[in-house]
């Protein structure tokens, strides 16, 4: 399996429902150092596994939707709690969606999977993984 893994960062603000949560249902910011790592079975004729340009381009395309905002006020996430897991998730989607539209060149059509993971600080991190779903 090949792979590479584009960085960037996006600092963003929320609320948490429910008392699981604790201090954090209150307003609070975090900054994250966004991870995303591209993989494949076998490199293109380029030897290439994705445009990291074109990559990098589209993650920091997806983050400028959701930078210096309250996550609070986003449409899309009205009644979700946007957990560090939750946010992987939907920056996934939003990347999955992209590939799937070209934007990362032709390279990216032998794409298998991709993984998104969120740092919020060197001690706590999570992500969302899975097969991309042109690729069975």
């Amino acid at each position: 399996m090949y792979g590479i893994r584009v960085r960037d960062q996006m600092m963003i603000a929320h609320s948490f429902e429910g008392e699981v949560f604790g201090p954090a249902q209150r307003l609070h910011g975090a900054t994250y150092v966004v991870d995303l790592d591209f993989r494949r079975e076998a490199l293109d004729e380029s030897n290439l596994v994705v445009d990291i340009g074109l990559a990098s381009a589209a993650l920091r395309a997806v983050l400028d939707e959701l930078d210096y905002r309250n996550l609070d006020e986003v449409p899309r996430f009205a009644g979700q709690n946007t957990t560090t897991e939750f946010l992987a998730r939907s920056i996934f989607d939003a990347m999955a969606r992209r590939i799937a539209d070209g934007e990362l060149g032709a390279a990216a059509a032998g794409l298998t999977s991709l993984r998104v993971e969120l740092a919020e600080s060197h001690r706590a991190w999570g992500f969302f993984e899975a097969a991309l779903p042109h690729a069975t």
